[in-house]
């Protein structure tokens, strides 16, 4: 069975992620499922989600990332929203991944966008976009960047989409953690 496409959506908190999956499964002329962190972090109870508790938050992030190799093992194309701010999660992605077909994407946006994105909101912390900025790997760890301010975004994706072999950016990051 061939392996679903995994187009992996890695940006900070209000960079247009979500939007920028919803405008790609309208375009997109196959099917692809969504794997969101927020909705899988909301499976933790929010009564749950204290410091104390950390591991279910680690223990749920592990399952994300098996659930994303199971749809695609499964033939099955996958958009995963996810904010990797940590080296581990990144790590354990390119780990359990770098066999499968997947587009890693930096998704951003200009500072100030972020910030207008995070008032308009309202239910994200006041800062937290800018925070994050610092955690996220440098522009050359992906396979392309897009910037969410500007309207060619999804034609950015489908065109490299149908490139299967510029999909190298999990494929160099383990070779990088192999040496």
């Amino acid at each position: 069975m061939e392996k679903g496409k995994i187009i992996f959506l890695n940006g900070v908190s209000s960079s247009g992620k979500s939007t920028l999956t919803k405008s790609l499964q309208e375009k997109l002329t196959e099917p692809y499922c969504w794997l969101s962190v927020d909705n899988f972090l909301n499976t933790i109870h929010e009564k749950f989600r204290s410091s104390e508790y950390r591991i279910s938050l680690r223990q749920t992030l592990r399952a994300m990332h098996h659930t994303i190799k199971l749809f695609s093992d499964m033939g099955l194309n996958v958009i995963v929203d996810h904010v990797l701010e940590k080296q581990e999660w990144l790590d354990e992605c390119v780990e359990i991944l770098h066999e499968n077909p997947v587009l890693f994407i930096h998704v951003t946006c200009p500072l100030e966008e972020l910030q207008r994105r995070e008032k308009e909101r309202g239910d994200r912390r006041i800062g937290q976009a800018e925070n994050q900025l610092s955690l996220l790997k440098p522009k050359d760890t992906y396979d392309i960047t897009v910037d969410t301010s500007k309207e060619k975004c999804v034609d950015e994706i489908i065109e490299i989409l149908n490139c299967p072999e510029k999909f190298t950016a999990f494929k160099n990051l383990w070779l990088q953690r192999s040496k």
